[in-house]
């Protein structure tokens, strides 16, 4: 009777060290599943703030092109205060969403700004609007790039959120699919032509 007694108490202590090994197992994974969403929603914020940047550069630049044009495009004033009036917009946005939208509203702007810098080949020669031009090109490559940066980061954010069973604990975050900074239009797909 003692024998059986004692052999009842080993597996039920082998059961019970199995069933804590995989409450212990479950409880690491869950930590580690948890820390990586944390992380990931870290790289995302970190990405969209350089994007902030770029976007501030070119938010700050606007106004000395848009000056240099209007001693030669006077009449095209309506076109120079839209970009402005774009370029205020984009740089008051406070959300992701706002910022997305209010940036392909100013890339549109950028865009008729362009078309009337091209009517005027004097000032196409003028040395500083080349500077600022370039200046222009290189801050839209720049945001480019990093919009597929951080494009990617959402892509993978939102993969690993919506894959079971991580969906398990994202759900216990009350994480939300991150937004893509994508283009809303076809014609906002085009490239800026800031060459003149």
């Amino acid at each position: 009777m003692n024998l059986l007694l004692s052999t009842g108490a080993i597996v039920g202590i082998a059961v019970g060290a199995a069933v804590a090994l995989i409450v212990v197992i479950l409880l690491c994974w869950g930590i580690g599943a948890r820390n990586g969403f944390v992380k990931m929603r870290n790289a995302n914020e970190e990405a969209f703030a350089t994007i902030d940047v770029y976007l501030k550069k070119r938010y700050d630049l606007i106004p000395n092109l848009v000056e240099t044009v209007k001693g030669y495009a006077k009449h095209e004033s309506e076109t120079l205060q839209n970009v402005i009036a774009a370029r205020n917009n984009a740089a008051s946005a406070n959300t992701t969403a706002e910022k997305i939208e209010a940036d392909a509203n100013l890339t549109n702007a950028i865009r008729s700004f362009n078309i009337v810098a091209e009517r005027y080949p004097e000032l196409k020669a003028n040395a500083n609007f080349l500077d600022l031009s370039a200046q222009l090109k290189n801050i839209e490559t720049q945001l480019a790039e990093q919009r597929r940066y951080y494009n990617a980061l959402v892509k993978k954010f939102n993969t690993e959120k919506d894959l079971f069973p991580k969906s398990i604990i994202a759900g216990m975050m009350h994480l939300e699919k991150a937004p893509y900074f994508a283009l809303d239009s076809d014609e906002e797909r085009q490239n800026v032509k800031v060459q003149f």
